[in-house]
């Protein structure tokens, strides 16, 4: 594709050189493979900046570079832009045909709950005979297509690929996920979407954030002006009635709060709740087969979506019963010693909390729970977890995660001071696996045990490298070792 088309929607300061009739095989953001005739967009990141290695790249063969200031000596264009992370997506549009623009893509954002709202939504729309796409944290799915999870928002070489390919698949509607990093990085900045959807807002991620109110004003961003054709946010949350205040057409949905949309929950029990929808006044009846008042939350912020998208009524009552699962989102796994296991990707204080409560309020026996916390991630929410641990379960064994490059105990030293401020009711196994069975084997008639923290993960990040590993598959060698002793 030639360079001046692909520069036809960037806002370019200055260019160095002549552009006229360059021809660009390939765009990289990495010099170590550059090709000949590609163009090279050096970012600027947190550890690493590009700038520092445009000569490389232009030795590799790079014909042009996108940077935000230019490097001396060298032969290639050089275009100078405000910032090249959001030069990137528009850049990553133009050059595989501007997908998102045949697309309806519907963005959801939030701490928690965006892949089961996503997997809602995506029911919803296919039971409509929509043909959907689905891009977050459990992977990439369409037209019978699985591609194994990467980042939770692709960045913008690959996102704008796999819509290039959802698009040429015959997809209508894509559903993805929008992290507050993607946010940060503008990755979906040419991304114009039929909706966007506001879940929640809570502590995490404040070892990139730094604090509360830039966290929250980074999400914020997904909800400006001209970004979406109309917006749903929870109002519920503070952050979400932000959100309605200041957001020209959007649509409000809660449980507490006078909204646009609400529900009324009939009957809850481990397997799910009978719940009475009223979207702007439609009233729907449906069962939702997962468990807990914030999945009540994901379903409405869905129904709520989809009735602005037009969908009818029936449809969204059957696309919500239909959800049966989500990897790793409060799954059951089955019964040991009479007790039910379940799996949750909770790794969260708020996401933690909403997820023994709900176990709590339908447990008969006791409640357990193993979790860990993540290495080289926000270590305030440590004790916090500790904290909710230890009010909401009996019992707890703390374990590790995935450490990163931290040692397991020190991470487990901060859950252990939050949690000993209301209990010692706990031990420690550092081993997940041995954790794991170690809970199991306590586990009588009633009980309730709840593994957390990685949900459908298949692995465990140890002093970087990711060992297979998956709860899920742990817990069914034990079940398998217990019935055969």
């Amino acid at each position: 594709m030639q360079l001046d088309r692909l520069l036809k929607d960037i806002p370019v300061k200055k260019i160095e050189g002549d552009t006229k009739d360059k021809e660009i095989a390939a765009i990289r953001t990495d010099s170590r493979i550059m090709g000949r005739g590609e163009l090279f967009v050096a970012l600027v990141g947190e550890n690493s900046d590009g700038h520092d290695y445009i000569q490389e790249a232009v030795r590799r063969g790079a014909a042009a570079v996108v940077c935000q200031r230019c490097a001396e000596g060298v032969r290639v264009p050089q275009i100078v832009v405000e910032d090249t992370r959001k030069a990137l997506s528009f850049l990553a549009a133009a050059f595989y045909g501007e997908p998102q623009k045949k697309l309806k893509i519907v963005g959801v954002t939030g701490t928690n709950g965006k892949t089961t709202t996503c997997r809602y939504i995506a029911s919803i729309l296919e039971k409509a005979g929509k043909e959907t796409g689905v891009i977050g944290t459990l992977g990439v799915f369409y037209c019978g297509i699985s591609l194994a999870p990467d980042l939770t928002t692709p960045d913008p070489l690959r996102l704008f690929r796999l819509f290039s390919d959802m698009q040429k698949s015959g997809v209508e509607y894509v559903v993805m996920e929008v992290s507050a990093h993607a946010v940060y990085y503008e990755k979906a900045s040419a991304v114009r979407f039929a909706a966007c959807v506001f879940t929640n807002c809570t502590q995490d991620h404040l070892d990139f954030f730094r604090s509360m109110e830039n966290y929250k004003a980074v999400k914020k961003r997904l909800f400006t002006e001209g970004k979406y054709a109309f917006a749903v946010a929870n109002a519920d949350d503070s952050l979400g009635a932000e959100i309605l205040k200041d957001c020209p057409r959007c649509r409000s949905y809660a449980l507490d709060t006078p909204a646009d949309n609400f529900a009324v929950v009939r009957e809850e029990d481990l397997r799910g709740s009978d719940v009475l929808f009223n979207l702007e006044d439609e009233l729907i009846e449906t069962r939702l087969r997962l468990t807990g008042r914030y999945n009540v939350y994901n379903a409405l912020a869905a129904a709520t979506c989809a009735k602005g998208l037009g969908i009818k009524g029936a449809d969204i009552a059957a696309g919500l019963y239909a959800v049966d699962r989500v990897a790793g989102r409060l799954e059951s796994l089955g019964s040991v010693n009479g007790g039910e296991v379940f799996v949750d990707f909770a790794h969260t204080p708020d996401g933690l909390k909403n997820v023994l409560t709900a176990l709590k309020e339908r447990c008969k026996g006791k409640l357990l729970c193993v979790f860990g916390c993540g290495g080289n991630r926000d270590a305030g929410k440590r004790p916090l977890m500790g904290e909710i641990a230890a009010k909401l379960a009996d019992f707890c064994v703390l374990t590790s995660d995935n450490p990163r490059y931290e040692e397991p105990y020190a991470i487990i030293s901060a859950i252990e001071r939050g949690y000993r401020a209301y209990s010692r009711n706990y031990v420690v196994v550092q081993d997940r696996r041995k954790a794991i069975e170690y809970a199991m084997r306590r586990m009588r008639e009633n009980d309730v045990l709840l593994v957390a923290g990685k949900g459908g993960e298949n692995y465990q990040e140890i002093m970087g490298i990711k060992y297979d590993y998956n709860d899920n598959a742990v817990i069914g060698e034990i079940m398998e070792k217990m019935r055969t002793e």
